[in-house]
């Protein structure tokens, strides 16, 4: 399945993976669209208090 998303590797102390894993299964999600929706979220309250993030478009693809 192709996709527009960016692979990341983030590192978790075993007790906080435990825990977001098990609030993922709590909102019927994975754990990668927990993570997704956390992040999302946290945008949004910062956008919110603080103005939008402006986004370079161009540097969003270059290599």
């Amino acid at each position: 399945m192709a996709t527009n998303k960016v692979q990341t590797g983030i590192r978790f102390e075993p007790e906080l993976l435990y825990k977001i894993t098990y609030v993922a299964k709590d909102n019927k999600r994975s754990l990668n669209a927990q993570l997704e929706y956390l992040a999302q979220a946290c945008v949004r309250e910062f956008e919110a208090e603080n103005g939008a993030i402006p986004v370079d478009e161009d540097a969003l693809y270059r290599k």
